[in-house]
């Protein structure tokens, strides 16, 4: 009689080895809808999650199409990029790790989004000591626990933003930003132990035109 074999099974990767598979980032709306990208395996580098990103730019639909755009803290560039598929004018991208830059670098181009996408590998705090341009929307996701945000907050008052801009500020839960006190809380999305919060700028007075530069 003959016997059946038992049904061959492949061997398990070890949980190291899969840990260390590259993760991806999925943008999720407009013209690179779907569109999948590296993420360097990199200590705190952290995307901000999909369910967060779909929020956010749901409270952005009417804003995004031809604004002027800062990624402070770049990282992955998640918050960038989606706003460059969903039809940004330009997107200055401020990442201060080299490696996380060049990875950006290659996904601007994989996107084909170079000529829109201008990439500073900078400090953000030193970036935004330079002489100031307006931007009407300006993402912030300094890392956690180094108490970056209201430095990083008090210095756009200087020049960084257009009279009616809209700022996203992404920080632990634990600590809600000090912000100028011409910005209002409009909307706040709570992920893990991360919340965003999304401000309108209301200045009292209208600020001086600037040209465009990256």
């Amino acid at each position: 009689m003959t016997r059946r074999r038992p049904p061959s099974r492949k061997p398990r990767r070890p949980a190291a080895a899969q840990a260390k598979r590259p993760g991806r980032l999925r943008l999720i709306g407009g013209e690179y809808r779907r569109r999948q990208l590296p993420v360097l395996d990199h200590p705190g580098l952290r995307p901000t999650p999909d369910r967060v990103r779909e929020t956010l730019f749901n409270w952005l639909t009417a804003v995004t199409p031809g604004a002027r755009v800062l990624d402070l803290f770049a990282g992955t560039g998640a918050l960038g990029l989606e706003a460059l598929s969903r039809g940004a004018r330009q997107a200055v991208f401020v990442e201060g790790d080299a490696r996380v830059a060049r990875q950006l670098a290659d996904n601007l181009a994989t996107l084909g989004a170079a000529e829109r996408g201008c990439l500073i590998t900078a400090d953000a705090l030193a970036f935004l000591a330079d002489d100031p341009t307006p931007f009407s929307l300006v993402f912030l996701d300094p890392p956690f626990r180094q108490g970056l945000a209201g430095a990083c907050c008090r210095a756009l008052e200087a020049g960084w933003l257009t009279e009616e801009a809209l700022i996203y500020v992404e920080t632990e839960s634990a600590h809600a930003p000090e912000v100028p006190a011409s910005w209002q809380l409009h909307r706040e999305v709570r992920a893990g132990d991360s919340t965003g919060r999304l401000y309108r700028r209301h200045p009292a007075g209208a600020g001086s035109p600037h040209g465009d530069a990256c």
